[in-house]
């Protein structure tokens, strides 16, 4: 078919002069496939039908393919089939080896440059600079939030997307968070030239070519991401893993719903459904729409009665929060089943209750740790159809990580680490990297819930907060109520983890454990959060858990974590219930009384200081916490939250 290019309107700009933002207007966009095509350079099409696919999304892939230039198109269907031919592709590529001790377990080493969050390279781009951040006394730097300006990401992205793709194809990813069609999900479409990106999406999220059906008049969520290493290569690439990791730049448009990600292929820098979607964009629309997306597990717990409770719990990364999501009781009568293991979207319902779904569709779990004896839930999900990035890998074709050592039958076996390289027990480098994940369907967990793809989601009687704070923080808490409860989400700390580009164990801020994934003002966050309490709402509990307290004397922990943290959720359960008796009020919050645990069989338990609440720490903690509000949240902490600190403070200083 041959064109005129006279026939062609111009393409409207929403940032003159930025051909990176451009976009075909309503009109202009009066031409389908092959006038399109023709346009773009005859970029073919590799596989689907560019014809079905709703105009608004035409012109999405349109725009972003002329910018891009990829040699190809690939509308993904999210079939075992494309994955089957996908996953064929890599291993014969070699970026991806099969582990040969499991059905369809495949192995990835990354460039040893692209293994985390890049935080500091993540960007949310909004008009109004306090749209996203706070407003910070001069020279300090906020630290919930990157803004960015409209006009500087436009520099940002003409330097890096034009002829991005050259050489390789552009994949269009349909996928929903959330059940298709569901009241609380939402839908997006990611653009990218990584086929473990692709093959990855459809373990995390629910990639079907439904999503076109059901798109109608809805909108859907943009997300553009490239590994910014265009053919022909002219440096060299590791791992066969294309990155430009000195090039890295991920930013958020939150009011026009969109996500642009360059030079990593890695994890949630990469797989754009996940934190940038799932919490830093839907964080946005959850503000505009009444809601809250948060950073946090869904656990159905039953009692030995079995009635059953829904519990949210919030916890920085690799902290444990997929160890709570699948826990293994340790008290006989108990069942805990698994709703979500990082994300949570929650919604009041007509009954006043809050209820809550799961986006995701996979676990994107820390490998090192995870064992039969910490989270034996989690290992038999992965035993299949799972993608392991930057573990190691024994000779008869096992995985393995630190935390693995007692479940290495043959001391012998030769063992290649997570840079390819020889590795025995006992050498000081770990064998994987800190950050290993594992990536698996979350339908083949052993305890996921029933109802853990209900559209209309599960109620939630209690949120938890909890971090790294190995002194002076109970092993457990009640606050006194719902805006307490978010000031003590809003002083969440716990150590560094793995999981970002920080080193060593210091204790760092993370508020609401959203502090790497907050997409709006933080104090307007805190708002937001204050409003849901209506009269006619149920609102649920919240708590604080330090599973990581060690004492002062040897340095140990105090408590045993894992299985035995059921004793906790007992407790908080029975508090639900009524029963007053078990708890006494100090300063931050109301704390077990001695004996209202159950710690039949646990042996010794320094209960005096695993409980304690020692007035030097707090009063200490007190300043710190202050200076930290002051700086980072200063005129935009709301007043009651600003009264609820003013309130805790006093009753740390009368200690």
């Amino acid at each position: 078919m041959s064109v005129d290019p006279s026939e062609l309107k111009p393409f409207k700009s929403t940032q003159p002069g930025h051909s990176s933002l451009r976009q075909i207007s309503e009109d202009a966009f009066y031409v389908v496939n092959e006038v399109v095509i023709k346009r773009l350079g005859h970029i073919p099409i590799h596989k689907g039908d560019f014809h079905l696919l709703p105009p608004k999304v035409q012109r999405f892939v349109a725009e972003k393919a002329e910018l891009m230039r990829p040699r190809g198109i690939y509308i993904c269907d999210g079939t075992q089939h494309e994955a089957d031919e996908i996953i064929d592709k890599l291993v014969e590529r070699g970026m991806l080896s099969p582990l040969k001790a499991y059905e369809n377990n495949y192995i990835c080493r990354t460039d040893p440059k692209d293994v985390a969050r890049v935080e500091s390279k993540t960007w949310m781009v909004t008009r109004d600079k306090y749209d996203t951040v706070c407003h910070t006394p001069d020279g300090v730097d906020p630290i919930m939030g990157h803004w960015m300006s409209p006009e500087d990401m436009s520099d940002e992205l003409d330097s890096r997307f034009p002829g991005c793709m050259a050489g390789r194809i552009m994949y269009v990813v349909p996928f929903s968070m959330g059940p298709l069609g569901g009241p609380l999900s939402k839908i997006g479409v990611q653009l990218t030239d990584s086929n473990y990106v692709v093959i990855s999406m459809r373990i995390m999220t629910r990639v079907t070519s439904e999503v076109f059906d059901i798109m109608g008049d809805q909108d859907f969520t943009r997300c553009i991401h490239s590994v910014g290493l265009p053919r022909p290569v002219k440096q060299k690439v590791i791992n066969h893993w294309p990155c430009n990791p000195d090039r890295v730049f991920i930013a958020h448009r939150p009011p026009e719903r969109e996500i642009w990600s360059f030079g990593s292929g890695y994890g949630g820098n990469s797989l754009l459904g996940k934190k940038c979607f799932a919490l830093r964009i839907a964080s946005n629309i959850a503000k505009d729409e009444g809601w809250l997306a948060e950073h946090m597990l869904i656990m159905g717990v039953s009692r030995p009665c079995g009635r059953e409770h829904f519990i949210a719990a919030a916890f920085p990364s690799a902290c444990g929060k997929t160890n709570l999501a699948m826990l293994q009781p340790t008290l006989p009568g108990w069942k805990v089943r698994c709703v979500g293991d990082d994300i949570a979207w929650m919604k009041f319902g007509a009954d006043g209750r809050l209820y809550a779904i799961n986006p995701e569709h996979g676990f994107f779990g820390v490998a090192p740790g995870t064992s039969d004896r910490t989270n034996p839930m989690a290992v038999a999900t992965f035993q299949k159809d799972s993608i392991f990035t930057n573990v190691a890998e024994t000779s008869d074709g096992h995985y393995y990580w630190e935390g693995l050592e007692d479940e290495i039958k043959d001391k012998n076996v030769e063992v290649t680490d997570w840079l390819g390289n020889p590795w025995k027990l006992g050498d000081a480098a770990p064998a994987a990297h800190p950050n290993s994940r594992f990536a698996a369907p979350a339908r083949q967990c052993p305890i996921i819930h029933p109802d853990w793809e209900s559209p209309q989601g599960v109620p939630i009687e209690a949120i938890i907060f909890g971090g790294r704070r190995p002194d002076g923080v109970p092993l457990v808490f009640e606050t006194y109520g719902w805006n307490h409860g978010i000031y003590t989400g809003a002083c969440l700390k716990s150590e560094a983890t793995a999981a970002a580009e920080y080193k060593g164990k210091t204790v760092m801020h993370d508020p609401m454990a959203m502090r790497p994934f907050m997409g709006y003002n933080f104090g307007k966050y805190l708002d937001h959060w204050m409003k849901l309490n209506t009269a006619e709402r149920k609102l649920p509990r919240i708590y604080h858990v330090n599973w990581f307290r060690k004492s002062r004397d040897t340095g140990k922990f105090l408590w045993p974590g894992f299985g035995d943290n059921i004793r906790v959720i007992d407790w908080i359960i029975r508090r639900l219930d009524g029963d007053v008796g078990i708890g006494q009020e100090t300063p931050v919050g109301i704390v077990p009384t001695k004996g209202s645990l159950d710690l039949e069989g646990l042996g010794p338990v320094d209960w005096d200081e695993l409980m304690s609440v020692p007035a030097d720490y707090w009063k200490e903690d007190a300043v710190e916490v202050r200076k930290f509000i002051e700086s980072q949240v200063g005129p935009d902490l709301p007043a009651p939250i600003r009264k609820e600190m003013d309130d805790q403070e006093a009753r740390i200083n009368a200690m």
